[in-house]
């Protein structure tokens, strides 16, 4: 069996038609569906099935499959468990209006799996395999993708070093799975401004380290942050680079960007240290067609605190798949305590949020291609 198709020249069809799938014995029950569906939680609930593949240095990746969600069985010497060989991804299935399902940016979710992959020393998982994955479960639990206002299906791709042994060395065997959990909005209350806590202290990541990987060490490092936050009156944290300890990187699990007055928008460069998100570049191409200037950069803290006291920062949010975009209202650290636009969010947050999601879910054209239809 070939590894599917790279760089997506072969159909998403062919892709999911390498996994074989074996339906679950015990699919939870339409009417228990429909009230998860009801009521999504975000990560709590689970589809009945998991897409998984297998990879050996010996074999290559195969064994593509679809079966039953459930317990993983992991000898007690399984090399994710010591040595932290693992990565992941997030993404969304969105129901459109017709009834078709589609997923946003597939591939540069794929591409990013990859990069991951290769910086955690484990094997690179091919774009066909990623996206095969994704459409052959989405098509196993299609009546888990639910309609309504941002209702989705959050998908889950993971990597684990699976070999059983106690030796620091690059993994000989690791598995790939899919899992998906529905999810509603975000903000079950609307979407209302958060607050930020300048973590000082502490850092996410470090020049030449892991920080531009998606792997689970990175959000390890920020939980304790985040409790300080929580601490401080605040909901997330914010981390400085931990070189010089001056200039913004992202939040715990969402990058951030700054609008000025005269509608210049600013957000860290990519230095290594920060995670590519997806959402992030999406949102630099819509407003780049906005005509809106955009500059990549190294910020300093103390230019941002300037520039929300003398008012030339108007608008300050955040972005990832989870939340799409978020309006940031209060930034505080040791020492200081800023409202951003009167605790309100945006005008430029809040158009580039409805766009994306309407885009996202079929409500305005895709003039970027950017949509991928597994249904």
């Amino acid at each position: 069996m070939s590894s599917a198709l790279e760089n997506l020249s072969q159909t998403v069809d062919d892709a999911a038609a390498l996994f074989e799938v074996t339906l679950s014995d015990a699919p939870l029950p339409e009417t228990d569906r429909e009230a998860a569906l009801a009521a999504p939680k975000f990560g709590t609930v689970f589809t009945d099935h998991m897409a998984r593949v297998t990879w050996t240095s010996a074999t290559g990746w195969g064994n593509r499959r679809v079966v039953k969600y459930g317990p993983l069985l992991l000898d007690p010497a399984s090399a994710v468990l010591h040595y932290g060989q693992e990565v992941f991804e997030g993404l969304k299935a969105y129901r459109h209006a017709d009834g078709s399902i589609w997923t946003f940016r597939p591939e540069a979710n794929a591409v990013r799996f990859q990069k991951s992959a290769r910086r955690l020393a484990l094997p690179e998982l091919p774009t066909g395999d990623f996206i095969g994955a994704i459409a052959a479960l989405v098509r196993t639990d299609v009546e888990w993708v639910s309609s309504g206002d941002e209702a989705s299906l959050y998908l889950r791709p993971f990597m684990y070093a699976s070999e059983a042994f106690l030796g620091v060395r690059p993994t000989l065997e690791a598995e790939f799975l899919v899992i998906a959990s529905p999810v509603g909005p975000y903000f079950s209350g609307g979407v209302k401004p958060v607050s930020i806590w300048v973590a000082e202290d502490y850092h996410r990541a470090g020049a030449g380290g892991t920080g531009a990987a998606k792997c689970g060490g990175n959000y390890a490092a920020s939980l304790l942050p985040q409790m300080h936050a929580y601490e401080m009156g605040c909901e997330q944290v914010c981390f400085l680079d931990a070189s010089t300890n001056t200039a913004i990187e992202e939040l715990g699990g969402m990058n951030v960007f700054f609008v000025r007055a005269d509608g210049t928008v600013e957000t860290p460069e990519l230095s290594g240290s920060i995670l590519e998100g997806v959402t992030r570049s999406s949102i630099l191409q819509l407003l780049t067609d906005r005509g809106h200037t955009i500059v990549e950069r190294r910020i300093l803290l103390t230019e941002v605190q300037e520039g929300l006291r003398n008012g030339s920062i108007t608008e300050v949010f955040a972005c990832g798949t989870a939340a799409v975009v978020t309006p940031i209202g209060r930034l505080a650290g040791e020492g200081f305590d800023l409202t951003i636009a009167g605790g309100d969010a945006g005008e430029v947050t809040m158009s580039v949020r409805t766009e994306l999601t309407d885009i996202q879910n079929g409500r305005t054209p895709d003039r970027h291609s950017w949509l991928t239809q597994l249904v």
